[in-house]
Parts: C-alpha cells; structure tokens; sequence
C-alpha cells in the first residue's frame, strides 16, 4: 500500500515537471505587489549621518529604567551579563585572542546603535519603542560604555556628532554615497 502511494507521488511529480508550461513561467498567485507607500514604511534605515533621524530625545537616565524594564533579561542588568550578547565593556580587547566586541568597543557610527534599536528591539516586540526610548536606551548604552557622560541628551543633532571610540579602524567603504563621514 504504502509503495503504491509512492509511485503515484513519483508519477504525479514526473508529470509536473514535464508539464507543458515551465514552473518558472506559471503565476503562483502569493501575495501582492508592495505599492510604495508599504516600501516607505519599511524605509527606516538610520545612516552615519543620522539625516533620517526622527525628532525626539533622550537621556541615560530614562534609558537605565527603560533598560532593566525592556532589555536586561536578554543582556543582563549592566549589558555585561547576558545571556545574548554583552553590549558593555571591551575596551582594548579587540587586538586579543578574545576580542569583545560591543557597543563602545567595536561600533564604528553611535547612529548604528539607534537604528539597530529601534528596527530590532526588543527580541519580543522589534520595532515597538518610541524614538525618545531608543534616544534614551541609546543614551543609557553609550554612557555604560564610557562614550558621552550621563548628562549627555541624545537628539538628531546629537547622536551623529557622536565619534565612538573604534571610529578610524575600519577600512573606508569607496563607495561615494556608502563610505562618506557623518557631517562631510
């Protein structure tokens, strides 16, 4: 029984594939044309330069509370913990044989941080907080890292004069409109 369900299937799928109309050229009737009012929606991407910034503002302070309330039980309550990745510390570690790399030891643009924030975070609820809490949780997060002092407030014009600390040990992207500096 079970060889004969078998051989219809194999004969079923042969038919298919020497069927008269390519795979490829059938229509498969998924889903629908994305019109460019979906497309903006989607368009978030926050770039070196921080232009596409939305207003809003935020400190280390509000970011701390919004920290232990919506991100320490994946990082743990300093960002040094876990279990997913350690977002604090790592300074001078990036030329071991265990590098760590965060926030204040890797990141190349504090704008990265914003739009990494506010696309895909929290794990449970991405793209869920309001642009003042990734100002803050971004505020809170450099401050651990020893980037701006606490009472530093994150803005549009703030966060891309940022110059994180591993700036100038990436290879510039040639790219014109990719490799450019914020503010050039």
């Amino acid at each position: 029984m079970f060889e004969q369900g078998l051989a219809g299937l194999h004969a079923g799928i042969i038919f298919w594939c020497l069927s008269s109309t390519p795979v490829a050229a059938q229509p498969l009737g998924l889903g629908t044309s994305a019109s460019a009012d979906f497309v903006a929606q989607w368009d978030i991407a926050i770039g070196p330069r921080g232009e596409e910034l939305p207003p809003g503002q935020g400190s280390a302070a509000e970011g701390q509370r919004l920290y232990v309330q919506r991100c320490a039980m994946c990082h743990g309550i300093t960002g040094r913990e876990g279990p997913d990745p350690v977002l604090v510390g790592g300074q001078g570690s990036l030329t071991t044989q265990r590098p760590l790399l965060t926030i204040g030891s890797f990141w190349r643009y504090a704008t990265t941080l914003y739009d990494y924030i506010y696309r895909a975070m929290p794990f449970n609820a991405p793209g869920s907080l309001e642009p003042d809490e990734v100002y803050a949780l971004a505020a809170y997060l450099l401050n651990a890292n020893g980037v701006i002092d606490r009472t530093t407030v994150l803005d549009r014009e703030t966060l891309p004069a940022i110059v994180m600390p591993n700036r100038d040990q990436f290879y510039p992207d040639p790219r014109p409109d990719v490799g450019a500096q914020p503010g050039s």
